[in-house]
């Protein structure tokens, strides 16, 4: 019996750092969108371009106007980009000082149009585990693109996964301004082993073209499974247990 204790208790710690490894697994591939092929600016995989005048995001597709903006020059006009939202770097320098122009991840962001052919960011999420909870977590703001003014006081993501649907809290945001980055956090329960995964930006009726930010998208199991739990909790019942013996 002696020689059972330290087995169990090793186990116990195997469980628990098995459990642990698993809560912090990010299923999302690319969630911070720096996989990309053919530069950046342009619009993504789906557009309405030549071949040569789209961004390709790895992992991701795309049926709208949506963008990877890089965040360093997300706001430079001067850039040779095709699109730039308003910022301090707009225009040579003399833009709006709204705080735009550096991400969360301090690399490449999601930038997608509600109002002019809007359309989904997806990604066919795999691993997961039927009746587990998970948990996403993101950040999110809204810009407005330059050479246009106006207030889009409306601006959130729709978020799904599978058919489970849930929304953001909705920014407004006021001519040439940025609302600063917020973190979002949402929980879904998978229904199947691979779900799709889905943003898509939303917002009320506007004369200005409104962007909806993204970056550092994670899917994280939210709870161990029930059995990594009950094994953790009868291995350690079982050593206080015998440990109480062994005293007597």
């Amino acid at each position: 019996m002696r020689n059972l204790f330290p087995v169990l208790a090793l186990s116990a710690a195997a469980a628990l750092s098995a459990t642990t490894a698993q809560a912090s697994t990010n299923l999302v591939k690319n969630g911070d969108f720096e996989l990309t092929s053919n530069g950046t600016s342009k619009q993504l995989n789906e557009g309405n371009y030549d071949r040569n005048d789209r961004t390709y995001l790895t992992d991701w597709s795309s049926k709208g106007y949506n963008f990877v903006l890089n965040g360093n020059n997300i706001d430079d006009t001067n850039a040779p980009t095709a699109l730039a939202l308003w910022g301090p770097n707009s225009y040579s320098g003399r833009g709006p000082q709204n705080g735009l122009g550096v991400s969360p991840t301090g690399g490449n962001v999601l930038a997608a149009d509600w109002d002019y052919f809007p359309g989904p960011v997806t990604q066919q999420v795999s691993g997961l585990i039927p009746g587990q909870a998970y948990t996403l977590s993101f950040s999110y703001g809204a810009g407005q693109q330059v050479g246009f003014r106006g207030d889009n006081l409306v601006n959130y993501w729709d978020v799904s996964l599978g058919n489970s649907k849930q929304q953001t809290t909705s920014l407004a945001n006021v001519s040439q301004g940025f609302t600063g980055w917020h973190q979002a956090s949402m929980t879904f329960t998978a229904t199947n082993s691979s779900e799709l995964l889905s943003f898509m930006a939303k917002g009320s009726p506007s004369g200005a073209p409104p962007f909806m930010l993204l970056d550092g998208v994670s899917l994280v199991s939210a709870v161990p499974e029930p059995s990594t739990w009950g094994m953790l909790i009868g291995g350690l019942a079982l050593l206080g247990f015998m440990a109480r013996r062994r005293k007597g």
